[in-house]
This record gives structure tokens, C-alpha cells and sequence, in this order.
């Protein structure tokens, strides 16, 4: 059976005032609350997605923790906290999941996600960040990351990703970088 994550099948009740009159509009874009007028405009969340490379070329991925996706493969990298910008998230999500300092971290492309949480559907755009570690020997799988693995971006297999728009970052990388 297919559950429905998005917002417009999920959220019932007003925020504010807890009504039931929390009705749906645009498509499930925006919501109203017609007791006290609240407005809600769904956006997205930003997320970060960090390629980090080792000396022979190959790409970090690391092995999800956690749902969703458990034992896929995924860019390192979360989501950006409020009043957090990307780059200082960048810094933040590779620490708490790997264990090292980034000393680098050029933007390379977003695209656009929908990560299903706790049967709840957010959507996100994944800013990419090409970034350099102090000490990638130094890596210790924390937090939401079981082990890590490299790869040559070009073996990655597509369906061994997590999600649509980790593969879309690696073949954009792969397309910025063909001699």
C-alpha cells in the first residue's frame, strides 16, 4: 500500500490555532486557516551534499545509518539549520559525519529533492559543494553515516543511491570535469 507523504495529505490541522480548517490550496503549495487566518507556504529546505575526493580521484560516499534509505549510498552532507548559511553547514554536517575539518569547499550545482521523513514528504534543494578535508585518513563514520566508500565517479551505480538528486550532483561533477 502507497502512503501518501505529501504535505496536502498530511497536514490537518491549523499550527496556530488547531482547527481542522486548515484547507489546502495551490496545488498543496500553500495552506489557509479559515478560523484565524494563518497562512502556510510550503518551501523548500535546504540541504547540503559535499563531494570529497581522495588522492587517486576517487569519490566519498557515504553508507546511510539510518531511514530513509538505510544502507544506500549518499553525498555526505544534511540540512541547512535556520540562520545557518551553506557554507558554514558544509563545515558542520562533515565534522559531525565524518570527523574532519573541510579546509575547501567550492559550489558546484543544486538540484531539487524530495527526502520522505517520517512519512512526510520535504522538499529540498541540495546545494553541492566540491570540498577538501584536512586529513581524509582521519575519516570516522559518525552520526547518521555506517562506513564510507570510494569510488570513481563514473563507476557510481545509480541505483545504489540514495536518492534522484545525488545522482544527478555526481553526473553534473562528471560533466563539469570531462577532458
Amino acid at each position: 500500500m502507497l502512503t501518501k507523504t505529501h504535505p496536502r495529505d498530511v497536514i490537518k490541522y491549523c499550527p496556530r490555532c488547531g482547527d481542522k480548517a486548515f484547507i489546502s490550496n495551490n496545488n498543496g503549495r500553500s495552506f489557509n486557516c479559515e478560523v484565524c487566518h494563518f497562512n502556510y507556504y510550503l518551501n523548500n529546505s535546504a540541504a547540503v551534499a559535499c563531494l570529497i575526493f581522495n588522492s587517486e580521484g576517487k569519490l566519498l560516499l557515504a553508507r546511510r545509518a539510518i531511514e530513509p534509505a538505510i544502507g544506500m549510498l549518499d553525498l555526505p552532507g544534511g540540512f541547512v539549520e535556520p540562520m545557518e548559511s551553506a557554507e558554514a553547514a558544509v563545515v558542520r554536517e562533515i565534522q559531525e559525519e565524518l570527523g574532519v575539518r573541510v579546509t575547501e569547499a567550492k559550489y558546484l550545482a543544486s538540484f531539487p529533492n524530495e527526502y520522505i521523513f517520517s512519512g512526510f514528504s520535504v522538499f529540498t534543494v541540495d546545494l553541492a559543494f566540491v570540498c577538501k578535508v584536512d586529513d581524509i585518513a582521519a575519516i570516522v563514520p559518525a552520526d547518521d553515516v555506517s562506513e564510507v566508500e570510494f569510488f570513481f565517479p563514473k563507476d557510481v551505480v545509480k541505483a545504489d543511491l540514495c536518492s534522484e538528486s545525488m545522482a544527478n550532483i555526481i553526473s553534473e561533477y562528471i560533466i563539469k570535469n570531462q577532458s
